[in-house]
């Protein structure tokens, strides 16, 4: 029987913690997209992109955001240290896949809603081993989502701190990054100010 090489199993994590502090206080993961809240969208990008299991990590109005969301397929962690910037969200997400299957974890921010499943799926197919780095790129600039394999979550997180996430980690890494291009299927604008309430519909 030929060797069958066995696919790499890639967990999705959502950083939807922020409190949308340049948005008048209003927690990024409820504003309102094609009807329902934005953390829905970006947890089905995951899914859909061949992403399991996917895991949200909440912060701000997770109470809120549990009500008003059907995250039934995720595995939904809450960050108590959220104020403290996206590196505290990326790591209880890494923290969360301690010990699974995972060999790799892409991360989405639940931010960027021109991000879809095509996105997802390309960077996801980047994952040939547990010591994967990858990235989607438009028009060559870095961007999200963003593969980190296994073997590469302890020194990830350790340098989580702060608004940083993994910025550090990946300019000390930046040779050993696979680019992929997503520019023709997806838009990396991000909802941070009232202005780019616009891309929503």
């Amino acid at each position: 029987m030929p060797h069958t090489q066995r696919i790499p199993s890639v967990a999705g994590v959502l950083l939807a913690a922020g409190g949308g502090r340049r948005l008048g206080g209003r927690p990024k993961a409820l504003l309102e997209h094609r009807g329902r809240p934005l953390v829905e969208h970006a947890a089905r990008a995951l899914r859909n992109g061949g992403c399991g299991p996917v895991h949200v990590v909440l912060g701000a109005a997770a109470d809120d955001v549990r009500a008003r969301a059907d995250l039934s397929a995720c595995a939904v962690t809450v960050n108590p240290l959220w104020e403290e910037g996206m590196g505290s969200s990326l790591r209880a997400g890494l923290d969360a896949l301690e010990g699974s299957a995972a060999d790799a974890a892409l991360v989405l921010l639940v931010d960027q809603p021109g991000i879809g499943a095509e996105a997802v799926a390309r960077v996801r197919s980047a994952c040939l081993s547990r010591t994967a780095l990858a990235a989607a790129a438009y028009d060559g600039v870095r961007g999200h989502p963003v593969l980190f394999g296994a073997d590469r979550w302890a020194d990830i997180a350790a340098g989580a701190l702060g608004d940083q996430g993994a910025r550090a980690y990946l300019r000390a890494h930046r040779d050993a990054i696979t680019l992929v291009e997503c520019s023709d299927v997806a838009q990396a604008y991000d909802i941070d100010t009232a202005e780019d309430l616009t891309h929503l519909e």
